[in-house]
């Protein structure tokens, strides 16, 4: 009769035999798959040194091409736009490149006029007729005309017509005064629709709107058919660059080089979120009141060329 000192010994030979097998198992095993793992991290490493490499180099790259653009601009632009009346328009996707464009315009000599920041209400579709009924009540007491106003119910493209008739030089039409310009933009203001950072010194010629990129959110059909809306209106009045921050997902540089007939007008940069394309800007505003064209410029696959070439 087998004893339970028997089942004992039996129990403690079998997990002996396992503890030996697993230790040499483990021993023989190490050697290769700790050679593997050793060789596929030490891969890595340096996977991840190059690419750290590689974006060092492209940022140094950057740098040293905006370095490039910044110095060319000092010898390409002063002298381009003097006595040139120029009005800045930002729209809220063009915020953060608005002071680098101006600065360069005011590089090349122009004379501008003013600096309007159309704020996200101006451009939310809950405003329409708010927006209506402001450009009738702004305009009424003033010497702006609104026989001209477009008159399809579009707040935004009414209130633009608008603005546009204050701003800038309008072919045919008496000029509005100082007094009027002021009420009007001060009646967008108060309302919280626009500011302006100093007070417009009086009409321009040509204006700058600053865009980016295409709005996201559950209205954005809508808030992007809105900035057409001001592109056009301004290109009634005056020459027009539209200074954006790329050319695709229905931004309005997209749809100004989308649509054949304000692509004729209009001229667009995509890139002016950077020195390069601030440099640009300027000049296709250049190659707007000199020469009277438009252009499509910059670094997307749908721009005709860098820059414009001007007559020397």
């Amino acid at each position: 009769m087998i004893n339970f000192r028997y089942h004992v010994v039996s129990l403690t030979a079998v997990f002996l035999a396992l503890a030996i097998g697993l230790v040499v198992g483990t021993a023989a095993l190490n050697g290769p798959v700790a050679d593997s793992l050793k060789e596929q991290v030490t891969a890595l490493r340096k996977d991840n040194q190059q690419m750290r490499q590689t974006v060092n180099n492209m940022e140094k790259e950057l740098e040293s091409e905006e370095g490039f653009a910044a110095e060319m601009s000092q010898v390409v632009l002063p002298g381009k736009l003097t006595g040139r009346r120029v009005l800045v328009v930002s729209l809220p996707t063009g915020r953060e490149h608005t002071e680098g464009v101006l600065k360069m315009l005011q590089l090349a000599g122009a004379n501008v006029t003013g600096r309007v920041d159309l704020q996200d209400k101006f451009i939310n579709p809950d405003n329409n007729n708010n927006l209506l009924e402001l450009a009738v009540t702004a305009a009424r007491p003033t010497s702006a005309q609104t026989s001209g106003l477009p008159g399809n119910g579009h707040g935004v493209e009414t209130s633009s017509a608008l603005l546009a008739s204050v701003l800038l030089d309008r072919a045919g039409t008496a000029p509005v005064s100082d007094a009027d310009r002021k009420a009007v933009l001060a009646a967008y203001t108060n309302n919280g629709y626009l500011t302006t950072e100093d007070p417009v010194s009086g009409p321009a010629e040509a204006v700058v709107l600053v865009s980016g990129q295409p709005y996201v959110d559950k209205d954005s059909a809508k808030k992007d058919e809105s900035v057409v809306k001001v592109a056009e209106q301004f290109d009634r009045t005056g020459a027009i660059v539209v200074g954006g921050n790329g050319s695709a997902g229905g931004n309005l540089v997209a749809i100004v080089r989308g649509d054949p007939v304000l692509s004729q007008s209009i001229s667009s940069v995509d890139n002016a979120n950077t020195i390069q394309g601030q440099l640009v800007t300027t000049l296709a505003l250049v190659q707007q009141l000199v020469e009277k064209k438009a252009g499509q410029y910059g670094v997307g696959d749908n721009a005709a060329s860098l820059l414009p070439k001007l007559p020397q």
